[in-house]
């Protein structure tokens, strides 16, 4: 387990991916940029933010409710990606690039999540204290059909969020 923000590999990965697109979006004319760029910047800015107020957080419920607004964050990016090359303001190719990068970070998200829950565990057994009610999450941040849907590559994919499928009228 990293013992500093700075050595997070996850973090590390939100921030290469936020920087990259940043770097594009700020080339995008200005009508552009002030609405798509500003809304896929935001949210991918916000994946790195959360992740590491994630790590400031001392209780473990606190640590993983800010994973799963990174999660958030991450699913909003894919669908501002998704908006940006349905518009052709992204090339296939960095399209795809995005798209695999944001599905590595899912998998961090997994496993970083996976050692919180260890941590807490093990911490029980070193303490002495009350008992408290058991927030337990016993499914991944992402599911395989998440991460696949993170990873295609062609922006018409259904979302695998059953909630945004029924708003279709």
């Amino acid at each position: 387990m990293a013992t500093a923000l700075e050595d997070l590999e996850v973090l590390e990965s939100a921030a290469m991916v936020a920087d990259s697109i940043w770097g594009i979006v700020s080339q995008w004319d200005r009508f552009v940029r002030d609405g798509m760029g500003q809304q896929l910047t935001s949210a991918v800015d916000s994946v790195g933010a959360n992740i590491a107020e994630s790590f400031g957080r001392f209780h473990y419920g606190e640590k993983l409710n800010f994973l799963y607004f990174a999660r958030g964050s991450l699913f909003e990016t894919k669908y501002w990606l998704n908006r940006c090359r349905a518009r052709n303001l992204l090339v296939q190719e960095l399209f795809a690039t995005y798209a695999q990068q944001l599905t590595t970070i899912a998998k961090q998200l997994n496993a970083f999540a996976h050692s919180l829950k260890k941590q807490k565990q093990q911490s029980k057994n070193n303490t002495l204290r009350e008992t408290y009610p058991e927030y337990t999450v016993s499914s991944p941040l992402f599911t395989d059909e998440d991460l696949n849907w993170l990873a295609s590559p062609l922006p018409t994919t259904q979302s695998p969020i059953p909630n945004l499928e029924s708003l279709k009228g």
